[in-house]
């Protein structure tokens, strides 16, 4: 229950019934239309709630919900079609459409010219985003200018991905990165390995980076020795190069479609996987992939994120204010790259070119 002297809101409705704040918002609003799916059920047990706890609307918050034009914007800083990567963005781009579909929102894709051969800008002589009553944003690296004007002018909006502060705390749902990186570890650990390599940039944007932490935090904790493999401009051989001088008996791959690199030049060698080598990847590729390889790793919640970021957008349109930041857990992938230890890790047996040692 509410605690005494403090107005009730829509929020504690919404806990209280097991409901998502959007739903209690539907339910006040007495959206009863073919465009808005809620159970008789879960549309009655909201009204239980609100008649036991007397419950009355926040006019403010009803008045922003009648002035809605029930437009959601998508801002996406990548091409997503018709491009081989809008299959990493396709269950994002689901999960937006289902949740957008179910509040009798439509949907607007912003896509703003680029200026001068730069990349995507929301913002430019023509910008069109106030067309919507709000905006999701969706892209591997978010522009800071950007979401600094978004903050500052007070443009609703929700980033699919982590984000810092931008000037000031960003509203956004993400991938709680460094959980499913640290749980990968410990199960690597558990089976013998004690050098482990990271592989990818490791930094930049946010979602590289909280990985790369996740990494470090966890050798830390069970005292193995981990180390950073570059990528940039490196070749899947070169990597592999890299890995076999450090003796690693197992990596961390930041993209997938690296993971599939270099495990086809591991092939090339004579090296199997994970007999030679256990190898495992952090979430889905970004870029296009022809190989099928059933990767140990985890599983990005991309649909439940894209669903989640349309609820939160909404509940900042109801309440008029607010910052939400969510992680969602990401699923461990059991997969069939990552086994036990040898005595002696054979990727580290030969001299960094392939070659087995005599």
């Amino acid at each position: 229950m509410s605690t005494p002297g403090r107005r009730l809101t829509q929020q504690d409705i919404a806990r209280m019934a097991g409901v998502s704040q959007t739903t209690v918002s539907l339910v006040l609003n007495n959206r009863t239309d073919a465009e808005v799916r809620i159970a008789p059920e879960t549309r009655e047990r909201v009204l239980g709630v609100i008649r036991e706890t007397g419950y009355v609307a926040d006019p403010v918050a009803r008045r922003l919900a009648e002035r809605r034009n029930r437009i959601l914007g998508v801002f996406t800083y990548e091409a997503v079609f018709p491009t081989a990567s809008a299959d990493f963005y396709h269950p994002f781009l689901l999960g937006i459409e289902e949740c957008a579909e179910e509040m009798g929102c439509d949907l607007l894709l912003f896509t703003s010219a680029r200026a001068a051969g730069e990349r995507r800008r929301i913002f430019n002589e023509d910008s069109r985003v106030r067309l919507a009553d709000g905006c999701v944003l969706l892209g591997r690296a978010v522009d800071r200018d950007d979401l600094a004007r978004l903050l500052a002018e007070g443009i609703p909006f929700v980033s699919i991905g982590r984000r810092d502060d931008a000037g000031a705390p960003v509203p956004y749902v993400g991938a709680d990165y460094p959980p499913a990186v640290r749980a990968l570890v410990d199960r690597t650990v558990e089976l013998g390995h004690r050098r482990l390599a990271y592989v990818g940039t490791g930094a930049g944007a946010e979602s590289p980076a909280d990985r790369m932490r996740g990494f470090r935090e966890a050798v830390a904790a069970v005292g193995a020795e981990g180390l950073h493999v570059p990528v940039t401009g490196r070749s899947p051989g070169e990597l592999l190069d890299d890995i076999s001088a450090a003796r690693a008996s197992a990596i961390f791959v930041e993209e997938p479609a690296d993971a599939v690199a270099i495990t086809q030049a591991a092939g090339e060698r004579g090296l199997t996987i994970p007999g030679d080598l256990s190898v495992l990847a952090l979430g889905a590729p970004t870029r296009p992939v022809h190989v099928d390889v059933d990767f140990t790793g985890f599983r990005i919640p991309r649909r439940e994120m894209g669903r989640r970021a349309v609820e939160l957008l909404a509940e900042l349109l109801g309440n008029g204010g607010g910052t939400p930041q969510e992680l969602l857990a990401c699923e461990l992938v059991e997969g069939s790259t990552l086994a036990p230890i040898r005595n002696r890790s054979n990727v580290g047996d030969d001299d960094g070119r392939g070659h087995r040692r005599g």
